[in-house]
């Protein structure tokens, strides 16, 4: 994942590839992550050190969701490879979609979590880092959207499924 001994181009390469990983979660994260490490740098030159530290620990999450979500599609791939006429197709796909809507679930919490810092973070910091502040709070707001998006998706058949909520409501909080 990017930021881990792995350039910024590497990583565009990477999700430019015809490969399922890294794809749309990975790249929530990533958005997760540099939303979280502007609010973290303006909260640092405002002195906010509680704020810097909480940001740190939201772009290191978003960190370890990205490195997670590497991986947690692939059942679902295998359980689309599985023959229609499989009997257990069904059960099996319906299972590994509604497992991996868990990362990305994750992603857009996190997400929203880092908006609504980075918000808090241009109220109260200094005026010189209101723009970076804000566009870390659009960022990590985006990254939620796209998120949500994933989890959305992923539980298309399972309309009362509460994770789909959990994913509106972080949404709606990353939107402010």
């Amino acid at each position: 994942m990017w930021g881990i001994g792995v350039s910024m181009e590497a990583f565009l390469a990477a999700v430019a590839e015809r490969t399922p990983a890294p794809g749309g979660g990975a790249a929530a994260a990533a958005a997760c992550g540099l939303g979280a490490a502007l609010a973290e740098m303006a909260a640092r030159f405002a002195g906010r050190d509680d704020d810097a530290a909480r940001a740190a620990g939201l772009c290191a999450e978003a960190v370890r969701l990205g490195r997670a979500d590497l991986t947690a599609y692939a059942p679902v791939l295998a359980a689309q490879r599985l023959a229609p006429d499989d009997p257990q197709r069904p059960a099996r796909l319906a299972a590994a979609k509604a497992a991996a809507a868990e990362v990305p679930l994750a992603i857009a919490e996190t997400a929203a979590q880092a908006a609504e810092l980075a918000r808090a973070v241009a109220r109260a910091g200094r005026p010189g880092l209101i723009g970076d502040a804000l566009a870390g709070a659009d960022i990590a707001a985006g990254a939620a959207r796209a998120a949500a998006r994933l989890v959305e998706i992923n539980l298309t058949e399972a309309a009362g499924d509460p994770r789909l909520a959990r994913a509106r409501a972080a949404v709606e909080r990353a939107s402010g």
